[in-house]
């Protein structure tokens, strides 16, 4: 197994200069946060790049987007057009560290995602006071919307939407990934790692993977340390999930190979609230880039839908079941 003796004699070498994570924690307040046009500015002073797609009249509501792992804003274009088609405003930044915002390719911490997505609610809702305001949250988005609504102050919103959230924390790996994560982060927090050749497909439509994996503002080669971030996230938003009250739609694909079936299972037998209150979809042809998929305008539809009346079924269906047909296949 040479290329395991290559790891450890890397790790060893690197334990020598005694390396430790290069996490890009906030710094001290230094102004107020605002909402310009196409900024979100942090209290720290950091201007985060921001897309909004608006309708034509005044909005009937509108939603917050947070973007997945090594993603950015502009994963949101497809959906947002849509919904903007509808009556509905949809509000995305790129998060520190990904997409245009400073320190890219830089872990900013779970604590700085969560103060960040609450501060961008409170301002959107200052600009649109008369509209009901829906967090989203894509894969780790997901993880920091459960993170946010479950601190010591939760902001106002009337219901978060998880595509397909992050929640795969340690407690559900095996005990090599574990180990793996813990060696190479600690020993070599510099380290580069690409996803290209594992196999893992994360949607069926092809023409917007070829342009996703050409976009220069997509990172494809990650920090160790950066990952071993991503699983201090989806530790803590599963952690997070016995506390999480809030109104909810939770979408997940039965063919989603990025986040594994198991933990989305066990994340959502310990949500709190009643069925009728946090929905679940479960979409048979679904991937986990659902908003983008090639069936990715009936869960567009489902969101609509469900941001009009929570209380409804999905008119996909997709909610029929969803909870108990999900957890026969996590344990089959």
């Amino acid at each position: 197994m040479p290329g395991v003796r290559r790891i450890l004699l890397l790790a060893c070498l690197a334990m020598l200069v005694g390396c430790a994570p290069g996490y890009m924690l906030p710094g001290p307040t230094v102004t107020t946060a605002t909402l310009e046009s196409r900024e979100l500015v942090t209290a720290d002073g950091l201007r985060l790049p921001m897309r909004v797609w608006t309708p034509e009249t005044q909005p009937r509501a509108v939603v917050l987007a947070l973007h997945g792992f090594n993603d950015y804003s502009a994963a949101f274009e497809m959906p947002a057009r849509h919904w903007a088609g509808h009556g509905v405003a949809t509000y995305a930044y790129d998060q520190r560290g990904f997409g245009d915002a400073p320190n890219r390719g830089f872990w900013a911490g779970a604590e700085a995602y969560a103060r960040d997505a609450a501060t961008a609610l409170r301002l959107v809702r200052s600009r649109h006071p008369d509209a009901p305001i829906f967090l989203l949250g894509e894969s780790m988005g997901g993880a920091i919307a459960m993170v946010t609504m479950t601190g010591q102050s939760v902001p106002a919103v009337d219901g978060v939407i998880l595509v397909a959230p992050a929640v795969w924390g340690r407690t559900t790996m095996g005990f090599t990934k574990r180990w793996a994560l813990s060696l190479v982060s600690t020993t070599m927090p510099w380290l580069t790692l690409s996803g290209g050749g594992l196999g893992f497909r994360p949607s069926d439509n092809e023409t917007m993977l070829r342009d996703f994996s050409r976009d220069p503002r997509v990172i494809k080669d990650t920090r160790a340390d950066t990952i071993r971030g991503l699983v201090d996230l989806m530790d803590a938003a599963l952690a997070a999930a016995s506390r999480f009250r809030t109104r909810a739609l939770v979408l997940y694909g039965e063919k989603d190979q990025i986040v594994p079936k198991a933990p989305t299972a066990l994340m959502l037998s310990r949500l709190p609230g009643a069925a009728d209150r946090q929905r679940v979809a479960l979409y048979p042809e679904g991937w986990h880039m659902l908003l983008r998929d090639l069936q990715a305008e009936t869960v567009w539809n489902d969101v609509l839908a469900w941001i009009g009346d929570p209380l409804t079924p999905l008119p996909s269906g997709a909610d029929r079941a969803a909870r108990r047909r999900l957890q026969e296949q996590a344990t089959s």
